[in-house]
């Protein structure tokens, strides 16, 4: 949930080398999972335009990730994971998701915000993608106030000038709702969709995902979704059931047609011979023509 250490992280003195170091025993993830986020929250955009968090939602859900932009180490390494994930699926930014990024270090600025975003528009590379990622910087308030609700605990180090951080983004539902947590630096494209497919509510999306949802389950403790053993097995039972009843409807219907008797063909008594056929006719008691 967190990384490793910087390069050059030093241990407090007297603490055993499989102890965990101090700043990173402050930071992690709280998962407020259905909690709202406060959308009245100002921010600045990468343009330097102030806005409102709650601009980016109402209609899609949300992808969010917390990095700061001068981080040498672990944020690149987050956002890179997450823009590879998002390459390889077929739902459309601007149209099926949005995509926030949030800085926690109130020393940025838009300027590097609008460096960020130009650096991994170029790595993403998908329409719509402009419009769809957000780069933002705000002040400490802002950034506390949000970091709070979405449980982000992060921290100062002094001996590395540099923030100690968990790694991970958060899925959003359309309202503001934190939904789903996916952990460390590397994200499963199947997870990542069935995260933003769950939290549309069915918006966006297949029947195929409906199903998958339904047999594969998230964990909170991992991050991830697992595979429902109880779950798949009332989906195949269900489905031998049917065939085995379709299966016996139509072995049914093909018995009753096999025993049903052909009717037999009862000759009209009103048909009588045609001379042209060559029969004789014995009409009104009258014998044929012919050598007495």
């Amino acid at each position: 949930m967190s990384g490793a250490p910087a390069p050059g992280f030093k241990r407090e003195a007297g603490v055993p080398s499989s102890s965990v170091p101090a700043p990173l025993r402050e930071i992690g993830f709280d998962q407020n999972l259905d909690a709202p986020v406060p959308l009245d929250t100002l921010f600045r955009d990468e343009s330097g335009r102030t806005v409102l968090l709650g601009d980016y939602f109402g209609s899609r859900p949300v992808v969010m990730v917390f990095a700061y932009y001068d981080c040498p180490m672990l944020c690149t390494l987050v956002i890179n994971g997450l823009s590879s994930a998002l390459k390889t699926l077929s739902l459309s930014p601007g149209q099926d998701f949005e995509i926030v990024t949030v800085s926690f270090d109130s020393r940025d600025t838009p300027a590097s915000a609008s460096a960020k975003k130009a650096a991994y528009l170029e790595r993403y590379r998908r329409e719509g993608a402009a419009q769809a990622w957000h780069f933002l910087t705000g002040d400490q308030a802002s950034i506390d106030r949000l970091t709070k609700a979405a449980g982000f605990r992060y921290v100062w180090d002094k001996a590395t000038n540099q923030f100690a951080h968990p790694t991970g983004v958060i899925v959003l539902t359309p309202d503001g709702r934190l939904a789903r947590y996916l952990f460390g630096i590397e994200y499963g494209p199947r997870d990542l969709r069935f995260a933003i497919v769950e939290a549309s509510a069915g918006r966006i999306g297949t029947a195929v995902d409906s199903l998958l949802l339904y047999c594969y389950h998230y964990d909170p403790m991992t991050g991830r979704y697992g595979f429902a053993i109880m779950r798949a097995m009332r989906i195949a039972g269900a489905a031998t059931v049917f065939a085995l009843g379709g299966f016996i409807l139509i072995m049914v219907r093909r018995e009753k047609r096999s025993r049903t008797p052909l009717s037999p063909r009862i000759p009209n008594p009103q048909s009588r011979p045609s001379r042209a056929s060559g029969r004789p006719d014995f009409t009104e008691g009258r014998m044929p023509d012919g050598p007495r």
